[in-house]
């Protein structure tokens, strides 16, 4: 089966930029593009909107939304109007949601609240008339007007309960660890598989790829160097034993201390890193999170991830440090083509 790679567009930055990443993705060779959506950054919705006028073969969704700012129903009205904007491009990744603490908005029954969100909009997707009362959902002889025409969901998670909701209802699993390799690969496909058993799925008929975040540029260094940040964010998050137990304990101290001294998203482009993490996090280590460096590189670090059993990877963009987030994401995108040229082959 041939490989599926999905590309994701931070929109930090004006609309017609986000057109243009967008289309330059398509050139790149990605089959599906996520925006993602996050709370005070500009809509992922109206930007894909945009950007279905603007492209002709790459799948357009969010990456991803979620049942507990954007109700269910709502979320079947978006889709519907993204679904027939796109002539049959839309796919909607779904997830517990990212920045929700901001707005004092809780995820109270994650698995449940996805399922019954899934149930739902699937139904008003067929052009069903959808009636029940969930735990945490509630519709009465719902009906979408106009368009209807189901969309493929994917799951995006780290939590083993999630991956096993994903199992029994997901058409697209995407793997959340950020830290791939065998053991990993092999807990997610089990908790995948015994989701898919209990539904009585064939758990080979759900796409499953790896969230990679990637960083290219001619100048391998930079990319390397641009994600030293977002790996010591997710080296303090995942805590490998390893990590935790380097030079007793001090190397994991040392790093949430200058986490604590940095500022901003690991993604912003006006973040200040401290400059202590240049060296805590060699490149080795950046390896182990993320896929950075050349062209050649990039796409021999991909190759290894793949060769773990995925037929797909799910591509989380990032920019080396450039003037501006836009630059370093064009960067990244247009050197993106070579890499894909490589693993296809």
């Amino acid at each position: 089966m041939p490989a599926t790679f999905e590309a994701e567009i931070t929109p930090g930055m004006s609309t017609r930029q986000v057109v243009d990443l967008a289309q330059i993705a398509e050139q790149a060779g990605f089959d599906r593009l996520g925006i993602s959506d996050v709370v005070f950054w500009p809509d992922c919705f109206v930007l894909l909107a945009l950007v279905s006028q603007k492209t002709s073969t790459i799948q357009l969704g969010p990456m991803v939304t979620n049942a507990y700012s954007r109700h269910p129903a709502v979320l079947a009205g978006i889709m519907s109007a993204l679904q027939d904007a796109s002539e049959g491009r839309a796919f909607l990744g779904l997830g517990v949601g990212a920045g929700l603490e901001q707005l004092d908005i809780h995820y109270p029954r994650p698995v449940q609240t996805l399922r019954e969100a899934i149930s739902a909009i699937r139904g008003l997707l067929n052009g069903e008339e959808v009636s029940f009362q969930g735990e945490t959902i509630t519709l009465r002889g719902a009906r979408m007007v106009g368009p209807t025409a189901s969309v493929p969901i994917s799951l995006g998670t780290r939590s083993p309960q999630v991956m096993r909701l994903a199992g029994e209802l997901a058409d697209i699993a995407l793997v959340g660890g950020r830290l791939i390799n065998e053991d990993t690969t092999h807990q997610y496909f089990s908790w995948l598989a015994e989701g898919a058993q209990r539904a009585g799925r064939d758990v080979a008929s759900i796409e499953v790829a790896p969230r990679l975040t990637l960083c290219v540029s001619r100048d391998g260094h930079l990319a390397r160097s641009s994600l030293k940040r977002y790996v010591a964010h997710y080296a303090q998050l995942i805590r490998p034993t390893d990590l935790v137990e380097r030079d007793g304990g001090k190397w994991m101290a040392d790093i949430e201390a200058a986490l604590n001294r940095s500022a901003g998203w690991y993604f912003d482009h006006d973040r200040y890193d401290d400059p202590e993490l240049d060296l805590l996090v060699d490149d080795d280590l950046v390896r182990r999170f993320a896929i950075a460096g050349t062209p050649d590189e990039c796409a021999e670090l991909a190759r290894e991830v793949l060769a773990l059993g995925f037929t797909s990877a799910s591509m989380n963009l990032a920019a080396p440090r450039r003037d501006s987030m836009y630059l370093g994401l064009r960067e990244t995108l247009e050197n993106s083509a070579e890499v894909l040229s490589i693993l296809r082959q």
